[in-house]
This record gives C-alpha cells, structure tokens and sequence, in this order.
C-alpha cells in the first residue's frame, strides 16, 4: 500500500486531507512542522509528500533537499500563497505538480492514482528492459547505441510518475515515438493518447481544437464539439511543436495545467479533465523563451523531466539496424524479401542523417522501389551512396573565426556543392528550408 506524508500547519486542514488520502488507498503521515517532517520521513519513506509552502518554522520548498530519492518519492506543492515566481521554482525542484487551495478533491484524486503505482507494472517494464533490450527494442523505439539507452532510462524512470515531460530533439528523430512509448508504460496505457502538432493547425482554429467548442460559438460552428482535452480525459496528450502554439493561447494552456480544468469556446461552464501532458520541440527552449516563442513559466510547467532524443548521427550503431527494421516492415507489407548488399550497408552508416531517423525511413522506401532482389548503393541517393568517399570537398577553417563567418562559408560551399539546388542544400545542413532563404538574402544584403 503506498504512503503519503501531508505536512500543512493548519490543523483543520490538515485533517480533512487526511481523509481524503486515507480514502484513496494511502497509509498517511501527518506533520505541522518542517522539523516534524524530516522526522516523519526518517521513519518511513513516503511514496507522494503533500506539501504546504508556508511552515511556521521556514519554507516548505526547504523540505525537497530532503526527498533524496525523486524516482521513487513525488512532491506535490498545496498551498494558498501561489504565484507564477512560487510555481516555476517548485516545478525547478523537482515538484511534480501542485494544487491550490481550497483543494480540488477530484484534481487530488486524479494525482494521487497516478501516483499509487501497481507492482505489476514496475515488474513489466523491468522485464521489457531485459528482454527487449537484448533484441535491441525498447517499446516502440529501436537502438542499441549508448546515446539510445540513455533514453531508455529516462522513459524507465518518468514513465510511471505524474510528471509532465518536455521532449527535445531534432526534427525526424523521433520525439513523438518516445512520447508514446511513455504513454504505453505508464498507469494510462488503457486510455487514450492523442498527439497534436500545434504548428500544423491554423491559429484561428487551435484553441477550439483544444478546448472544444459550443454550438453557435463562431461562424461554422455548427454543432458541439469536443476539443483534444477532453478526447484525451484519463490519458495523455502530446503536444508537438509546443513553440508553435500562439502566446496567447500559452496563457490558456497554463491555467489548464495549474487548475485541470477549462472552458470550450463559446461556454463559460468548467469541465474538470485529467490529463498528462507531454509537449515537444525542436527548438533550444530557452532560446524558444528569449525569442518570445515561449512563456518561460510554461516551460518550467512542462519541464518537470526534460528527456533529450539524440540526432541519428550520434546512434552510428543503430544506422544498420534501424535500416534492416525498415526494410523488413517493407518486405512484409509487398511480400517481397528483398535484402542489403554490403556497400548500400556501409554508405548508410557512413551518412550524416540531416533529417535523422525520418530520412533514413524514407531513403529505405525509395530505394526498396529502386531495387530488384539486392538492394545495392547506387538504388541510394548520391549524397548517400558518395558518403564515405573521402575525396568530398572540404574548407579549412581558420582558429579565431566568427561563428556567423563559418556559417556563411558552410553554407554557400554546400550550396555549390548541390549545384544551386537550395532543397538539397538546407537537407544536407540539417535545417529547414526557410531558414537556409533567409541566410541567403543575409549575405545577399550584406555583399550589396
């Protein structure tokens, strides 16, 4: 039976939520005091600490150097005194979430069953750590490679927790993959995963996307309509490209995430949902922050465990065996058995994967098409099948140039190098094609 120790100075409530846990499945603990506190978790280590923030003898943040192991103790902030400063520096900590007072019993209810962990579930996912990883699988995702397995534990150790979780990556390597093998690890399996990319729907429609809308609410709204949140109620929410999201709609999200709770457009009516939320990004989140992309209290809602997905140029290892589980899946499909020669295998490993994990996908499927029985490197495109050729033209770079000034000569070498053809050339750099336009007309400007 999992423990929760409440620590709250106020004694009427510190009673009531007693009950309420207790009720929940919980043995409890109770302290007035952050002495008392440290003394109760000496006796008996809690599975969840509900935690005031304002104690008679210091803060209640003072408590979490005390919480020495995060993975297996959470911390949820109660309190009256909630500020944006207050929240973030909780969230920093290492809180997993926080509920103002008065409590939302339903909102309580919703984090402490995720927090009740059955073992059975903790045995499966060990077991799938042995077992899979011996196959070089773990859940959805595929890879042997040190820089892989390190994703591997990451997952092992949030994906039974209530914490959000913020992915970051490069585009193509796979961030909604490892979202969704979170999702299929935690107490939320059975429920619903729905994933959003917030840069492919118009900032016109997206909060109504979210959050729903009510009948007559705007032109073409024709009939009720349940947004992302609620489809998702019980289970989790994956927001792609969360810097895309329009920062007025941010503020909206926020409050969602702090009340668990929000309107549809067009109603002024509460609907209370529990849903954990999983967002990503392929941008630096700072970055993202001092650009205005992205409100950095947002980031520090969402950022409780940020998990990184490595670039496939850092996963050499698993080029060969991520190109054999594509050509496998595609060899399945047709009915075919088509199969690598040794050269095709080489250039594959060799290559830089500017579009990671989502080229090297699609370049298999190409050349699946260009091949008969053996598919041979010259079935691969030429700036892979010419990648281990050593004769590629290079720069030498001189020690004290400029950042700006390397970028300028990579790029335009590059572009050279593809004949003018820009798509190849934001390709082969790795970055969109939006950016590599407007570097040009930098340098355009600038030669001018």
């Amino acid at each position: 039976m999992p423990h929760a120790l409440l620590v709250d100075d106020d004694t009427n409530a510190l009673s009531a939520l007693n009950t309420l846990v207790a009720r929940e499945g919980f043995t409890t603990s109770t302290a007035a005091t952050l002495r008392e506190a440290r003394e109760r978790m000496a006796e008996q280590r809690p599975d969840v600490v509900l935690l005031d923030l304002v104690l008679p003898d210091g803060d209640g943040m003072d408590l979490f150097q005390n919480v020495e192991s995060r993975d297996n103790t959470e911390v949820v902030l109660i309190t009256g005194h909630a500020s944006v400063e207050t929240s973030v520096q909780a969230l920093r900590l290492g809180a997993v979430d926080y509920l103002l007072k008065p409590v939302n019993v339903k909102q309580l209810k919703a984090i402490l069953s995720r927090v009740s962990r059955p073992p059975d579930l903790k045995k499966e996912i060990g077991a799938l750590r042995g077992e899979l990883r011996s196959l070089g699988r773990f859940g959805r995702l595929l890879g042997t490679s040190e820089a892989i397995q390190k994703v591997y534990d990451q997952i092992e150790r949030v994906a039974t927790s209530a914490a959000t979780v913020f992915i970051t990556g490069e585009s193509g390597t796979g961030k909604e993959l490892v979202a969704q093998t979170v999702h299929d690890f935690s107490r939320r399996r059975k429920q619903p995963f729905i994933a959003v990319n917030c840069g492919a729907i118009s900032p016109q429609l997206i909060e109504s996307e979210l959050f729903g809308h009510e009948k007559g609410s705007f032109t073409g709204a024709v009939h009720d309509h349940k947004g992302y949140f609620e489809r998702a109620s019980g289970g989790t929410l994956f927001l792609d490209e969360i810097t895309e999201m329009p920062i007025e709609l941010q503020v909206k999200l926020l409050r969602v995430l702090e009340a668990g709770a929000f309107m549809r457009v067009g109603s002024g009516q509460q609907i209370e949902v529990d849903v954990r939320i999983i967002a990503a990004t392929n941008r630096n989140p700072q970055e993202a922050v001092a650009d205005g992309k992205l409100r950095e209290d947002l980031l520090y809602r969402l950022q409780v465990f940020p998990l990184h997905v490595p670039p496939l140029r850092e996963r050499a290892g698993d080029v060969a065996l991520l190109a054999r589980n594509f050509l496998d899946e595609i060899n399945r499909t047709e009915q075919t058995s088509k199969i690598f020669a040794p050269g095709a295998l080489e250039s594959l490993v060799e290559y830089h994967w500017p579009g990671n994990v989502r080229e090297l996908k699609n370049i298999i499927h190409r050349a699946y098409i260009m091949a008969d029985d053996l598919l041979h490197a010259d079935c691969l495109p030429v700036e892979v099948e010419k990648s281990h050729d050593v004769t590629s033209p290079f720069f030498q770079v001189r020690v004290g140039s400029t950042i700006s000034e390397v970028e300028r000569r990579l790029i335009l070498a590059t572009l050279q190098q593809c004949n003018g053809n820009k798509e190849k050339t934001a390709e082969m750099l790795g970055v969109s094609l939006k950016t590599l336009y407007n570097r040009l007309r930098e340098y355009e400007s600038q030669s001018a």
